[in-house]
């Protein structure tokens, strides 16, 4: 039987993400606190026109997607998700989350749209296996992921410098079937 909500849960749904969004996307992209969580690269600000060439980038590859966290009461624009690095030979993608509104986190959205994502990834794009990195210090994700059943399958040690300190990357995975007994 076919899902007829497949990107929509209970608060959230998942849309694309469209160009108006590009000034509120830009205001996550330069603030250091989200980027530092987000991504693994130098937190460096991007403007409107590098986030629309990412975006266009995104639209374009065979091996990514991207999605628009949007509440459902309010049609507000709060966050990403999406797949990155997809092997569809081998049936895996990196998956990433970020919500970029501050008055949203904590409130069980981010599981909430993660786990929107993995369902899509699983049911819609026959995924095998589902991967992410994070840092160690990101003990809000790491507490998400292992809610939603990934499982820690490895250590990249003093994989990234912050503040004259060097952090873990840990790498996660959860496979189809522990997705489906997660469900049950």
């Amino acid at each position: 039987m076919l899902k007829s909500n497949l990107l929509k849960g209970n608060n959230l749904r998942l849309t694309s993400l469209k160009e108006n969004d590009l000034n509120i996307f830009e205001d996550w992209y330069n603030d250091i606190n989200f980027l530092r969580n987000y991504d693994m690269v130098a937190a460096f600000p991007k403007s409107q026109s590098e986030l629309l060439s990412m975006l266009t980038a995104i639209r374009t590859s065979n091996d990514r997607y991207i999605f628009a966290v949007r509440t459902i009461a309010e049609n507000k624009f709060i966050g990403v998700t999406g797949f990155e690095n997809i092997l569809w030979n081998n049936g895996v993608a990196t998956i990433y989350i970020g919500i970029g509104d501050d008055s949203f986190k904590g409130k069980g959205l981010g599981k909430e749209s993660l786990s929107l994502t993995m369902d899509f990834g699983f049911e819609e794009l026959n995924l095998h296996r589902i991967q992410l990195n994070v840092l160690s210090y990101n003990t809000p994700a790491i507490k998400l992921y292992e809610s939603l059943g990934f499982k820690r399958e490895g250590i990249y040690r003093e994989f990234v410098h912050r503040d004259g300190k060097r952090h873990d990357m840990y790498l996660y995975g959860i496979l189809r079937s522990e997705w489906k007994s997660y469900l049950k």
